[in-house]
Order: C-alpha cells, then sequence, then structure tokens
C-alpha cells in the first residue's frame, strides 16, 4: 500500500497521505514520499493546482512517536530531498481539505497551504507545547490571530472546525463527505483566473504573512534550550505507552528563574 496517494482531475493533482491505521502519522517513509510528490507537482507543466488531504478520520496526526521513540529522535527523521511545499519554495497554490484530525506537524501542513476545506467535527491542535521545551508561539502570529487565541494555540489547547471557520483560519467549513468536492470546486475557481494573476497573486498574498522578528527567533531558539531535554523523549514515550508523563522540568531548579531575555540593544539575548 502505498503511503501516498495522488489523482488528477484535469490540471488540478490531489494527494492523499494514507497511512490510515497510523491516522497519517508522518514517518520518515511519508515524510520522503511526500517530498517526492511536491517535487513532481513543481515541475509538471500540466499541473496547477494541488489539494492536501487524508485518508481515513485524520488528515495527519503529526509526529510518528513510535517511530521517534525507537529511534532516539524527537521530531523524527527528515527526509533526504528538499521538500518544496516545506521549504516554501512551491510556487503554485494548495488547497488542504481537512477530513478529520489536524494534530502538530499535521497542523502545520494546513497552516502551510494557501486555502481551507474543513470537514465538519474535524479537529486541529498545535502540539509543540506538548512535546517539545517552547509551545508553538508563532503559529497564531502566523495566522493573524488575537493574543488571547494565539496563547491558546501556543498552549496546546484544541480547536474545532467550526471555531477555527469562525475565526478565519479555516475558508469552507462543510460535512466530511463534500469536503474533497468542495476543495475541488475552490480549485476550479482558481483556474478561471488568468494564469498570471493568480499566480502573481499568490506570490504576493504569501509575502505579506506576518513573520516573528529575528530578535524574537533568536529568543525562541535561546527558549528551546531552556529545560530538561530528557522531557522531549518522555513526552514521546508517555503518550505512546498512554500514561501520564513524569516530567523533570530543568536539571537544575534554578533554571526555571533563568529565563533568556531579549537584549533591546543588540537584539541578542542575555
Amino acid at each position: 500500500m502505498a503511503v501516498v496517494e495522488t489523482e488528477t482531475h484535469g490540471q488540478v493533482l490531489v494527494v492523499r497521505m494514507n497511512r490510515p491505521e497510523r491516522l497519517n502519522a508522518l514517518n520518515h517513509e511519508l515524510r520522503t514520499e511526500l517530498a517526492r510528490c511536491w517535487t513532481a507537482f513543481r515541475h509538471d507543466g500540466r499541473l496547477e493546482v494541488a489539494i492536501l488531504t487524508g485518508t481515513g478520520r485524520a488528515f495527519c496526526a503529526g509526529e510518528d512517536m513510535k517511530e521517534s521513540l525507537a529511534e532516539r529522535n524527537p521530531g523524527g527523521r527528515q527526509p533526504d530531498l528538499e521538500d518544496p511545499f516545506n521549504a516554501g519554495t512551491l510556487e503554485k497554490p494548495v488547497i488542504a481539505a481537512v477530513n478529520g484530525f489536524a494534530m502538530g506537524g499535521g497542523f502545520m501542513l494546513v497552516e502551510r497551504t494557501d486555502l481551507r476545506v474543513a470537514a465538519t467535527g474535524a479537529i486541529f491542535e498545535v502540539s509543540e507545547a506538548k512535546r517539545w521545551l517552547l509551545g508553538g508561539y508563532n503559529h497564531g502570529h502566523l495566522a493573524n490571530m488575537p493574543f488571547p487565541v494565539a496563547m491558546e494555540m501556543a498552549l496546546g489547547f484544541r480547536f474545532t472546525a467550526e471555531r477555527f471557520h469562525q475565526l478565519g483560519f479555516v475558508n469552507r467549513l462543510v460535512a466530511p463527505e463534500a469536503v474533497l468536492e468542495e476543495a475541488l470546486g475552490m480549485a476550479r475557481h482558481l483556474l478561471t483566473l488568468p494564469p498570471a494573476a493568480r499566480v502573481n497573486s499568490v506570490h504576493m498574498m504569501r509575502r505579506m504573512r506576518p513573520a516573528p522578528s529575528p530578535a524574537q527567533q533568536r529568543l525562541a531558539a535561546a527558549l528551546h534550550e531552556h529545560g530538561a531535554k530528557g522531557d522531549l523523549i518522555e513526552s514521546r514515550a508517555a503518550f505512546a505507552e498512554k500514561r501520564a508523563p513524569q516530567f523533570k522540568g530543568w536539571n537544575d531548579p534554578q533554571d526555571r528563574y533563568r529565563l533568556p531575555q531579549l537584549d533591546e540593544e543588540t537584539g541578542g539575548t542575555a
């Protein structure tokens, strides 16, 4: 069974993650096949728009915890070839057809798309606060969310598709059986536009998205080191073993109060 299935509808490519028994979790094989698929799509002059979706009851559950634990590699092993979709070098528009759970890395796949259709009852979660030493501080910022909503996202709260539709993160909310057809309808609309208008508009809109400042990114890098690194494996082990995690927090308890700070004059951290 192929972990990525594709089908074409004229100039539209449908990319379907196909590990339903693992809720389409991102293992090394799936990441590699997606990278190959996006590279082929990028260079295929016959295809103009892609739709990304999943098989079964999940869009994508994010990192494959079992593989990460087996390899002692939090975050999972990345493919050996560049993925233009993840790298932000894919010029063609991508529509998310969110058929179910979009968690962690699965949420980030949705976030990278240009337009989003979601099934009623689909669940979204930015999971970084549960798996790393810093929560998803940038996701609400990228989505232009109000501070309290961005904070909720950063701290790993779950969101329904209905709420995300109200907040403007999702473009269309439809019955589960209508998700793909609605996404295809949006793709067909894009194909009615003058090709330059579609390409140029997508390029311009992407360049207008907010981004953390360089100083904020340096602070985030420092905060990723602020805590006991053993908790990265513990969070994944507890998830895989279906038990409550036993977190250490800090190797030295006093490190809790030694938070890195931004130096306002140099833009560095202190």
